[in-house]
C-alpha cells in the first residue's frame, strides 16, 4: 500500500481476540476474517509503557484497560514484556492505594501477561504477593478485584514451596470458606483451595482435610454447589474431583500398610471382630477353657468369619493393597451394622460348607476392588470430571460404601448358587455391579444401594448377553455399511405395506365425553392413495365397501397429524386410567382450510402405530412409531444374515482388498467389430 514508515503497521483481526498476524499464524487466517491496520505491536507496546507511567490518572486508566485487553496477544505481550512492563505493573500494585477500576485492569493486564509463561512466578516479591493478599482478605473491595487476586494466588501457590508458606499462613481456610459462599467468587477460591491441598505434604493435607471436614464443607458443596440452581461447569466438575480424589487418597497410608502380628492395637481389632460375631452366643466365656482349647476355639470362630488362615489370621492382611484399610472396613461394618454383620456371618456359618460366602476373604478382595474403581492411591488426573455427587452428600464414604457392597456381595453370592470355587467369578459380577451403578451417577448412598440390589445377577447375565450380540453383530465395518445401504429399501418396503394397510382400513369405535357409545365408523385410504373415505357401520360389518363410506377427506387437504395429548378430543376428557389407555391410541388429522379434525381412537396399540405411520408417509413425514424400528430391526436382521450365509466362519476384512493394477495391454478382449460386418 506504499505506507510511509510501514514497520510502525500491522494487521490485527478485526472481531474476537483482535490478535496480531504475523508470519507464524498468517495461514490459520480463514476466508471471510474481517482484519484492520493497526499500530505495530512495538510501537503500541511504547505507548501504553509510557502510558501506564502517566501523571494523568485518565490517561493511564485508559493504557491500563487497553493494556489488559491487548496482553492476550503473544506478540504483543512479547514486545510489552522486553521492555521491562511487568517492573511497571509491579509498582502500581505494591505502591498503590486504589482499589477501583485502575487496579482491575492492572490486575487483569498481569495475569494475561503471565500467561505466556515468559517470565517465572517466582521472581514475584514477598511484598507484591502480600499486598494481592490484602485484597483476598478484605472485605470492601470490588469482587473483579477479588477473583483476579484469587486466580494470582492460584498460579503462585504450586511454583514455590516459600509462596505456598507464605499464602497458606495469610489466606486462611475460614477465608476461604467465606469466599466460597459468594457465587461469583465461588470457582476461583475452590480453584485455590484445590492448588493449596494439591501442593501440601501428606501431614498438612491431612490436617486441612480434618479442618475442612469439621466446618462442614461436604455438606455445603453437597447443598449449594451440587444442588444449586445453576448448572455446574466444566472447571468446577473438576475441582470436585480433585477434592474427592484427595480425600479418598487419605485411605491410601492405610491401603498399603500391611498387618503387624505383633501390634497390640491391631490383633485388639482383629480379636473385636471374633468378639462382635461369637461371644455373645456363647454361654460360657471363652477366658474359662485351657490356652490350648481357647485358641482351638479361636481358630474355628475366625474359620467361620472367612479367613483363609484361621490359625493366624494376620497373615491374610499381609497383602497390601489393601492391608489394613480391609481391616478398617471389617471393624466399621460389625460396629455400625452389628445386625446386619451377625446375619452375614451366622448365616454363612451355618450354610454347608461348600455353600458358605467367606466374609474376611470377601472383605478383602472387595475392598482392593472399591480401592482400584474409586482410584485410591493414583495422582489427580489433570482434566477428569468424573466426581460422584453421593461422595458429597455423605461421612464416611468410603466405609459406608464398603457396608453396602459386603451385603451386595453375599446376595450375589446366593443368586449364584456360588461354592469356594466360584469366589473369583462372584467377585467379577461385584466389580460388574458397582461398576454400572457408579456409572448412572447416584445422587444419594440410597439410591445407589437400590439401583445396586436392582442390577442382580439374572440382570447381569441379560446384559453381557445383549452387549455380546450387539458386538457380534456390529464387529466388521463392512456389515455395518452394507447394514446401512439396506436400510432406504427396507424403509420403503415398511412405507408400502403401512399405505396398504390404510387401503385395507380399519373399524374405530366413537368415544364420546359422557359414556361410552357402541357406534363403529370405519376408515379406508383409496388405493391410488389420494383421498380417506370414511362414514359409520353397524355392528358386524368388517369390511364395507369404499362406495358405501359417504365422507372423504383429499390427502392434499390433510395439514397434519396430532398424537396423545395434543389431540382436541383427548384434552376433553377427564381424567382417570381409562383416559391414559385412551390417551396412547389417540390421533387426530387437521384438514382443510378452517382446520377441522378427524379425531381416532385406534382399538389397539399395533393398529395405532400403523395409522400413524401410514399418514406420516402421505403427508411426506418420517414414520415415528416404536413399531417402525421393530419392523426395521427384524427386516435388516434377516436380510444380513441371508446376504452374509455363504461367509459363515470367514472373518471379514475391515477395508476392501486393493485393487489389482490395470493389464498391460487389452488384447485378450473379443473385438465385435469384426463380427459385425
Amino acid at each position: 500500500w506504499s505506507l510511509p514508515n510501514a514497520e510502525h503497521y500491522a494487521l490485527q483481526y478485526a472481531d474476537g481476540r483482535q490478535t496480531y498476524i504475523t508470519e507464524s499464524n498468517r495461514r490459520e487466517i480463514k476466508n471471510g476474517s474481517i482484519l484492520r491496520l493497526a499500530t505495530s505491536p512495538d510501537q503500541e507496546a511504547q505507548r501504553l509503557y509510557n502510558g501506564i507511567q502517566s501523571k494523568n490518572v485518565d490517561v493511564k486508566t485508559d493504557s491500563l484497560k487497553k493494556l489488559a485487553s491487548l496482553s492476550q496477544d503473544v506478540t504483543f505481550a512479547q514486545e510489552f514484556i522486553s521492555r521491562n512492563g511487568l517492573k511497571q505493573i509491579y509498582s502500581i500494585v505494591e505502591e498503590g492505594n486504589d482499589t477501583g477500576e485502575m487496579l482491575t485492569h492492572t490486575l487483569k493486564a498481569f495475569t494475561e501477561l503471565m500467561e505466556h509463561d515468559f517470565v517465572s512466578w517466582e521472581n514475584l516479591s514477598t511484598v507484591f504477593i502480600k499486598k494481592i493478599v490484602s485484597y483476598v482478605n478484605m472485605n470492601t473491595v470490588d469482587a473483579s478485584i477479588q477473583q483476579l487476586s484469587l486466580s494470582i494466588l492460584e498460579n503462585m501457590v504450586p511454583t514455590s514451596r516459600l509462596f505456598f508458606e507464605l499464602v497458606k499462613k495469610e489466606v486462611t481456610l475460614d477465608r476461604l470458606l467465606t469466599h466460597l459462599q459468594v457465587t461469583n467468587a465461588q470457582l476461583k477460591a475452590m480453584a485455590l483451595l484445590i492448588a493449596l491441598l494439591l501442593t501440601a505434604t501428606d501431614a498438612e493435607r491431612r490436617d486441612m482435610m480434618d479442618y475442612l471436614r469439621e466446618k462442614n464443607i461436604r455438606q455445603f458443596i453437597h447443598k449449594n454447589i451440587i444442588h444449586s440452581s445453576e448448572p455446574l461447569g466444566d472447571e468446577m466438575a473438576h475441582y470436585l474431583y480433585v477434592l474427592q480424589s484427595v480425600s479418598l487418597n487419605l485411605c491410601e497410608h492405610r491401603m498399603r500398610t500391611s498387618m503387624d502380628p505383633y501390634s497390640q492395637e491391631q490383633r485388639e481389632l482383629l480379636q473385636s471382630l471374633r468378639q462382635a460375631a461369637f461371644e455373645s452366643e456363647s454361654e460360657v466365656p471363652a477366658s474359662n477353657y485351657s490356652t490350648e482349647r481357647r485358641r482351638s476355639l479361636c481358630a474355628k470362630e475366625f474359620r467361620k468369619l472367612g479367613f483363609m488362615n484361621n490359625s493366624n489370621p494376620a497373615e491374610d492382611l499381609r497383602r497390601a493393597p489393601p492391608g489394613l484399610l480391609a481391616l478398617d472396613n471389617m471393624v466399621y461394618f460389625s460396629r455400625n451394622t452389628p445386625n446386619a454383620y451377625s446375619r452375614f456371618v451366622l448365616e454363612n456359618s451355618s450354610r454347608e460348607d461348600k455353600h458358605e460366602c467367606p466374609f474376611a476373604r470377601s472383605s478383602i478382595q472387595l475392598t482392593l476392588i472399591l480401592c482400584e474403581i474409586l482410584h485410591i492411591g493414583e495422582p489427580c488426573s489433570e482434566t477428569a470430571q468424573a466426581f460422584y455427587p453421593m461422595f458429597f452428600g455423605q461421612d464416611h464414604f468410603f466405609e459406608e460404601l464398603f457396608c453396602i457392597c459386603i451385603q451386595l456381595v453375599n446376595k450375589t453370592w446366593k443368586e449364584m448358587r456360588a461354592t469356594q470355587e466360584d469366589f473369583d467369578k462372584v467377585m467379577q459380577v461385584v466389580r460388574e455391579q458397582i461398576t454400572r451403578t457408579l456409572a448412572l451417577k447416584p445422587t444419594s448412598l440410597e439410591l445407589f444401594k437400590t439401583r445396586v440390589n436392582v442390577l442382580n445377577y439374572s440382570e447381569i447375565l441379560k446384559l453381557r448377553q445383549t452387549e455380546r450380540l450387539h458386538q457380534e453383530e456390529t464387529l466388521a465395518v463392512p456389515v455395518l455399511e452394507l447394514r446401512e445401504r439396506l436400510k432406504p429399501e427396507l424403509l420403503e418396503l415398511i412405507r408400502q405395506q403401512r399405505l396398504l394397510h390404510l387401503c385395507e382400513g380399519t373399524l374405530f369405535r366413537k368415544i364420546s365425553s359422557r359414556r361410552r357409545q357402541d357406534k363403529l365408523w370405519y376408515c379406508r385410504l383409496s388405493p391410488n392413495h389420494k383421498v380417506l373415505h370414511y362414514g359409520d357401520v353397524e355392528e358386524g360389518v368388517h369390511s364395507p365397501p369404499i362406495e358405501s363410506l359417504p365422507e372423504k377427506i383429499p390427502v392434499a387437504d390433510m395439514k397434519m397429524l396430532l398424537v396423545g395429548k395434543e389431540c382436541p378430543h383427548t384434552k376433553e376428557k377427564s381424567s382417570g386410567k381409562q383416559n391414559k389407555d385412551v390417551l396412547e391410541l389417540a390421533f387426530s388429522i387437521v384438514h382443510d382450510v378452517e382446520e377441522y379434525c378427524l379425531n381416532f381412537i385406534a382399538p389397539t396399540r399395533y393398529e395405532f402405530c400403523l395409522w400413524t405411520d401410514g399418514l406420516n408417509v402421505l403427508l411426506g413425514k418420517e414414520m415415528m412409531s416404536e413399531r417402525t424400528q421393530t419392523d426395521l430391526d427384524v427386516l435388516l436382521s434377516m436380510e444380513l444374515k441371508l446376504r452374509l450365509l455363504d461367509l459363515e466362519n470367514i472373518s471379514i476384512p475391515d477395508t476392501p482388498p486393493p485393487i489389482p493394477k490395470p493389464p498391460s495391454n487389452l488384447n485378450f478382449c473379443y473385438d465385435f467389430s469384426h463380427a459385425e460386418q
